[in-house]
């Protein structure tokens, strides 16, 4: 195992814990970073920007549960074995086509801006997500390492 910097400690964690600190950690900076994308790209302030950001934010914490039930559901029925890069292609393509599918009227609606600016607006914020899960992602999993598969699990 390589040696962590000095400073960062590691946790291990059971999967359910570990699934609900990861939801709520990446959330909560997710809504404090939308908020401020979302404010630079309307021109308006946190008063305007927090209140979607949070619906968004919940919006996708709903869409998750609900797309990858779904899309591991399909994966049963198809006979999908592994996940290779075409399989997670498609989930992220789907995940994020259906999560657009639902903000996109929001924006339009919450900033009386067309469709455009509101796809502009999805997209700068689909490329920051992006972006922002890759890197949270690695950080997380630096910090509460995933157990070993065959040691027994810590709480």
């Amino acid at each position: 195992m390589k040696a962590l910097p000095p400073g960062i400690t590691v946790f291990y964690l059971s999967p359910i814990k570990r699934r609900v600190i990861y939801v709520t950690l990446f959330e909560i900076l997710a809504v404090l970073f939308a908020t401020t994308i979302l404010m630079v790209l309307s021109g308006g302030n946190a008063q305007g920007s927090l209140p979607i950001a949070i619906a968004v934010s919940a919006l996708a914490v709903v869409w998750n549960y609900i797309y990858n039930t779904l899309f591991e559901s399909w994966e049963k029925r198809s006979g999908v074995v592994a996940r290779t890069v075409k399989v997670r292609c498609i989930h992220a393509v789907g995940f994020e086509g259906g999560l657009l599918a639902v903000t996109l009227p929001l924006y339009m609606v919450w900033y009386d801006i067309g469709v455009y600016k509101a796809f502009t607006m999805v997209a700068a914020l689909l490329v920051f997500f992006l972006i922002y899960t890759f890197i949270f992602t690695l950080l997380f999993d630096t910090v509460f390492q995933l157990p070993n598969r065959g040691e027994p699990q810590r709480t």
